[in-house]
């Protein structure tokens, strides 16, 4: 990981590498956008990385691990760094196949149930996405184009829509957008702690990358960007809604990614109403900030876990102040991502919700950081996890607070001081102390709001299975009785002196 976090910060932009001619072309390009997920990607893998060391250290089974571990690695860098339309397949398809092992570690009954779900979804994905790419492809003279010019074939294109529609299904699965969503749930609630932070913080960006690489943002399409959008938000608030009735940390997590990835697409949405291009490197800033805080949230789970109730309580107010910051808390990286965001989107409709579900954020942070209190188990002879457990989710705590504040000048040209102006400090601290408001009332109510199974869609689905089978068997049923020489001929005669009636009105009524 430590090369991809280096190729971030040195490689230089907009400088295309050929590693291989022609027709086996592979391409190497590091854009602002691309630079900012590597980095946040990179960062997260060495945090994640050092803390599962620890975590799978008396695990029989750590060796196979290991290998998923690297090629999730490998694919996950290669989507931010490639640059020709076969590479960057490969790349994708490497890291949502390899994925699959890491969700499925524990082989458990619902770890194989979460794999197979994942694992559907993903082929199916991958199947739009070949198409989509074929067709984007089939307009360049060459057999493996790079990407750029792809898209700049585009408009060009017989299947216009048809590609945009494959390339935003393709992704916004795996970015978890709903309907799309009921993997991230099952997988992220499954699969062990550094295994779900970098599902949940890395993963689902293959998507947000391939959105913001093939779809042709200097182009305003008005009609895709408000589609886009309308899914975007709806993602973002029924992430919030069915999170709040989730009773397991890593699934209020889940879902707070579902509603997350919404915001991102609602803010490529808008970059596509507009025709923005420069909204990608927001995007990417937005996106990655969600890497790092959601990776150190879900690396808080397993250290909770293994402390003792007594002596969780900094563990519970670190992960409280990272689940503030994702809600945009002011004076924290994520109130600057926040303020980033309000940029493209503006004081339109799509702009005041995003700003209103911070509100729904902070209180799905705070049913989280109340699971957490509830899970702390460990033995009060060993009141905290070692150090090499907590070394690593304390340095990529800090590193997630602190870093938007290098990376926001770069995105947004504005100057850091402008982002803690009174106008701004209020545009953030609103809606967070709304939600706190929220979240009080909600605890004092009482109970609970009734849990909804985790792949919510999904288990909806399998329970009306048995009533939809009832149904065609009936339509069988039916079709059986309609196969009988009298009643169809009963039918026949019916039918055929239906229309002998209607000719003789017809004739009768005309002049």
């Amino acid at each position: 990981a430590v090369p991809g976090l280096l190729a971030a910060l040195l490689v230089p932009r907009d400088v295309f590498v050929l590693v291989a001619p022609a027709p086996f072309r592979i391409s190497f390009f590091l854009d602002v956008p691309g630079a900012i997920l590597l980095g946040g990607a990179a960062l997260l893998w060495i945090a994640a990385g050092a803390y599962a060391a620890t975590y799978f250290a008396k695990d029989p089974r750590r060796g196979g691990f290991c290998v998923w571990w690297l090629l999730t690695l490998s694919g996950s860098f290669g989507v931010f760094i490639v640059a020709d339309v076969a590479s960057f397949y490969l790349a994708f398809a490497l890291v949502s196949l390899a994925a699959f092992g890491l969700s499925a570690h524990d082989d458990t009954a619902e770890a194989r149930r979460a794999g197979i779900v994942y694992l559907t979804l993903t082929l199916f994905g991958e199947a739009l996405l070949i198409a989509a790419f074929v067709m984007l492809a089939s307009g360049s003279p060459q057999a493996n184009p790079l990407i750029r010019d792809a898209v700049a074939q585009w408009p060009l294109s017989p299947w216009r829509d048809t590609i945009l529609l494959l390339l935003v299904v393709g992704f916004g699965l795996k970015m978890g957008l709903v309907p799309l969503h009921v993997w991230m749930p099952l997988a992220h609630s499954v699969a062990p702690v550094p295994a779900s932070a970098v599902l949940s913080g890395i993963v689902v960006k293959a998507g947000v990358i391939g959105l913001l690489r093939f779809l042709p943002l200097g182009v305003a399409l008005p009609h895709w960007g408000l589609g886009l959008s309308i899914a975007g938000i709806v993602t973002a608030y029924y992430g919030i809604a069915l999170g709040l009735t989730q009773t397991h940390p890593k699934r209020v997590l889940a879902y707070s990614t579902v509603s997350q990835m919404g915001v991102v697409a609602t803010v490529i949405g808008g970059a596509l109403v507009q025709g923005d291009a420069g909204a990608a490197a927001i995007a990417a800033f937005y996106a990655a900030n969600h890497i790092l805080l959601k990776g150190a949230l879900f690396l808080a789970v397993g250290i909770a876990a293994a402390s003792a109730p007594g002596a969780v309580m900094p563990v519970l107010g670190l992960a409280g102040l990272l689940g503030l910051s994702l809600a945009g808390l002011p004076f924290t990286g994520g109130a600057l991502a926040k303020l980033a965001i309000k940029g493209p989107m503006g004081e339109g409709a799509a702009g005041f919700l995003l700003a209103l579900s911070a509100a729904g954020t902070t209180v799905l942070m705070a049913k989280f950081v109340l699971l957490l209190r509830d899970s702390a188990k460990g033995r009060a002879a060993f009141p905290l996890p070692s150090q090499r457990l907590m070394a690593p989710w304390i340095v990529l705590s800090v590193l997630a607070l602190a870093l938007p504040f290098t990376l926001y000048p770069l995105v947004t040209g504005e100057r850091i001081a402008s982002a803690f102006a009174l106008v701004n400090v209020e545009k953030t601290a609103v809606p967070v102390l709304l939600g706190l408001a929220l979240a009080f009332a909600l605890h004092q109510r009482g109970p609970a709001l009734p849990e909804v199974p985790a792949g919510d869609v999904l288990v909806l689905a399998e329970r009306l299975g048995p009533l939809l089978a009832r149904g065609l068997a009936g339509i069988g049923r039916l079709d059986d009785v309609l196969r009988r020489w009298g009643v169809a001929g009963a039918l026949l005669a019916g039918l055929v002196i239906a229309l002998v009636s209607a000719l003789a009105i017809a004739v009768r009524s005309a002049p």
